[in-house]
């Protein structure tokens, strides 16, 4: 309560500052590039909607409009030849300047006079090969929306056909699949888990490591997707890195959940236009915690902290390069009598946990114009991942005993050129090869159920590579009718595995607001890393590993869309889906055990002897109704209703554990202009979701096994209760002559409802009890820029 009254003071103290007299300005700049080739478009002109500022591009591409006033502002870009592009809602404050790349699409058929249609709006993506199950996402949206503490997966399960599994992680489900089906790339590249507390193979964590300012408009995916992006079967995110002001230096500093941070940015050389930018976060908690302060996290404090950098140097001759990073440390440990150490053991022993996580990427991109119409870019990156987990029993009068230690590290070096060429308006070819070599060293032993003795499950190194390649050719028949055909393909070394994966898609434009799209195509993913490595004893004794040669699972999508504009602020999409999956891995003996459930925790499940006999499939049918931001206002409605199966070794259908059926999100919110360039904000978000499938416990085995045991006949047949949960959100914004301040105070979960998280049950008593996901959570956050 101290700590809420001390930030309601400080918001009285802003909101009753005296506006100041003087008008407030900025600059917005950037550059016009051609949405095919890449290339600068020179000539382009660029005004704001009302006609009271305009430039001119010049030859590079590059436009500079001046003296324009903080708030919302939209800018138009045309020229004679190309489709006219919006570039809607601009937040102008006073102390950073807007820097845009705006793509201007060229026409298929040349006419004398300006034919205005509704540019590239943020619901389309900004790989133009992407025309179903893809839409642009914002920095602003996920600053803006209540209860996403600043991060692009929890702005995504805000989207039609996206889920979280619960409140603690930032995990998503997308259109029923596990979450360790979702792809994250930055800038080209593929990355591993951008998340503090992470590990292997999963695609989630508590907090994010991608900070909000310092990304651009990005793209997620979440079906059918082109050929540029592979191994993954449910979904993608193309995060894009933004690049730091090469004109004048820009500071900013920052104070809420995900931590303390300070961020810089600037020219390196203002002559060639280079720039840096770089932004370091320490956890919040840890540093009240370590000023002896109490922040109500008991006995338990989550400590990590975040880096990410990059560098732009433009050259005469040479192309552009540009140097990224981003990394992570976490650590927390959880002591066997702490208050908040609630997950009891499968024998109910008091156990201590102690988990570290270290997660880094770091790439060079070099792109290439060898002429206006044909690029190239190379990359080279080097990734690194570790994580460490230990569990101890604890027992009075006696020494901790191991019961569980795991120690994975992957160091990933990624190698590839990719290769665009516009052949015309209505044609264009984009080919790319890349190679993944990735250097392990993992190891893993625990105490089995009913055993007394530590086993090993794996200790190995082992050096893979997977290849991947990939082909895609986009054809315009005409400014209505356009297409993309392409190929994927990649194999994996470790097994020598494959996989080669057609895909196409199609869009008509019906009307000029309204469009139909269709898109196929087969797509694969390896198994967790760590899963080929398991080992077993065979029948002499000998140890082998049983699951080494797993195929890649696979899936079929198709998907069919509709998309209308009802006004220039109002659209509404529809999209009906199907996926069949199979190449799934389960059990060799009976059982309704199967992989397609697992990723949406710390670990996976140690199953040995795999095969790939298991299938599965998801439909459904996702609503869209957004108003974009005008005048203030903006509302965004998604629904989806789909069901999610698969079938185990013992070839029974069932309910996956993500089959919640249904979902439904409300999300709106209104921006009120005050004096003096400031403003006030409040944005609310209500999702209402069907509850997660789970297993029985079997009392009378557990009982008589000393350990926890499950109806596993019975997989999956029962359902928690429904999700609900009312975010609200209050943001002040100030603009001052020298600074820009904003306070965020995010009420999470208002109406505190008792959401479920996990069934714990103790053997020795029979007792069963329920873990609540988060309840009533207030997030504060302060931010200024200078």
């Amino acid at each position: 309560m101290r700590t809420i009254a001390l930030m309601a003071g400080l918001c009285l103290t802003l909101l009753t500052t005296t506006a100041q007299a003087q008008s407030l300005t900025q600059t917005i700049r950037g550059t016009v590039v051609d949405e095919q080739s890449g290339s600068p478009v020179g000539g382009a002109t660029i005004q704001l909607e009302d006609g009271s500022k305009a430039a001119i591009a010049d030859s590079a591409g590059l436009f500079h409009l001046k003296g324009i006033a903080v708030g919302r502002q939209t800018i138009r870009c045309s020229r004679v030849g190309y489709e006219e592009a919006l570039v809607r809602n601009i937040e102008v404050t006073s102390t950073k300047e807007v820097v845009l790349e705006i793509k201007l699409r060229e026409k298929i058929k040349k006419l004398d006079e300006v034919v205005v249609v509704g540019g590239k709006l943020k619901s389309s993506a900004l790989n133009e090969a992407a025309v179903v199950s893809a839409r642009q996402f914002s920095v602003d949206e996920a600053v803006r929306y209540a209860g996403t503490r600043n991060d692009p997966s929890r702005m995504a399960q805000s989207f039609a056909g996206v889920s979280g599994t619960n409140d603690a992680r930032n995990d998503i489900v997308i259109r029923g699949n596990s979450p360790s089906g979702v792809l994250w790339r930055m800038d080209g590249i593929d990355i591993p888990n951008p998340n503090h507390f992470s590990t292997l193979g999963a695609t989630g964590g508590p907090v994010s490591i991608l900070n909000t300012n310092t990304l651009k408009n990005s793209d997620f995916l979440t079906g059918a997707f082109p050929s540029q992006y592979g191994n993954a079967i449910a979904g993608v995110f193309d995060l894009r890195m933004r690049e730091g002001n090469n004109e004048r230096n820009e500071y900013l500093a920052q104070a809420g959940f995900n931590g303390f941070e300070f961020g810089a940015e600037g020219p390196l050389q203002r002559a060639n236009k280079s720039s840096y930018l770089v932004n370091y976060r320490y956890s919040l908690i840890a540093a009240v915690q370590a000023l002896g302060l109490k922040v109500g996290t008991g006995t338990t404090t989550p400590y990590y902290q975040d880096l990410s950098f990059k560098l732009r140097m433009p050259t005469k001759k040479a192309g552009v390069f540009e140097w990224f990073g981003i990394g992570g440390e976490s650590h927390i440990l959880f002591p066997a009598n702490g208050e908040d150490n609630l997950y009891a053991s499968n024998d109910g022993t008091l156990r201590q946990r102690n988990f570290k996580s270290l997660t880094g990427v770091t790439g060079i991109t070099h792109t290439y114009f060898f002429n206006s119409t044909t690029s190239g870019k190379a990359i080279a990156a080097l990734s690194g991942f570790g994580t460490k987990y230990n569990e101890q029993i604890v027992e009075t009068g006696k020494d901790n005993k191991t019961a569980y230690d795991k120690n994975n590290r992957q160091v990933k070096l990624s190698l590839g050129y990719t290769v665009n060429k516009k052949y015309s308006a209505g044609n264009q070819l984009t080919a790319g090869l890349i190679a993944d070599i990735s250097f392990l060293k993992l190891r893993q032993q625990y105490i089995p159920n009913g055993d007394s003795l530590l086993r090993t499950l794996f200790d190995t190194k082992e050096n893979v590579t997977l290849l991947k390649a990939n082909l895609n050719w986009g054809h315009r028949f005409s400014d209505r009718l356009s297409s993309n055909l392409g190929v994927y393909a990649q194999q994996f070394t470790l097994n020598n595995t494959a996989s080669v994966e057609p895909r196409f898609n199609l869009k008509y434009q019906l009307k000029p607001n309204q469009s139909l799209a269709l898109g196929t195509g087969l797509h694969s993913q390896l198994q967790p890393l760590e899963v080929y490595v398991y080992e077993t004893k065979n029948a002499v004794g000998q140890t082998e590993r049983t699951n080494k040669d797993l195929s890649m699972v696979k899936s079929a999508h198709a998907v069919l869309g509709y998309d209308i504009n009802l006004s220039r602020q109002l659209r509404f999409k529809a999209e009906a889906y199907g996926q069949y999956i199979y190449n799934a891995a389960v059990e060799k003996q009976a059982s309704s055990f199967s992989m397609l459930n697992a990723g949406a925790d710390f670990y996976f499940p140690d199953k040995t002897n795999l095969v790939n006999n298991g299938k599965g499939y998801n439909y459904g049918l996702e609503l869209t109704l957004e108003r974009f931001l005008q005048k203030g206002f903006y509302y965004l409605l998604t629904g989806t209703i789909f069901d999610s199966k698969y079938k185990g070794s013992d070839g029974v259908w069932r309910n996956t554990v993500f089959n919640s059926q249904y979902v439904g999100n409300l999300l709106a919110g209104k921006e009120f202009k005050l004096k003096g360039g400031s403003s006030f904000l409040v944005d609310t978000k209500m999702t209402l979701a069907g509850g997660q499938m789970y297993t029985p416990f079997d009392l009378q085995e557990s009982a008589s096994a000393g350990y926890v045991v499950f109806k596993t006949t019975e997989a999956y047949s029962l359902r928690n209760n429904t999700y609900l949960r009312w975010d609200l959100k209050f943001t002040y914004a100030r603009n001052g002559r020298r600074t820009t301040q904003k306070i965020y105070v995010d009420f999470q979960n208002i109406t505190n409802q008792q959401n479920i998280y996990v069934r714990t049950l103790n053997p020795k008593t029979g007792q069963s009890s329920e873990i609540n996901q988060i309840g009533f959570f207030p997030n504060f956050n302060y931010v200024v820029t200078f």
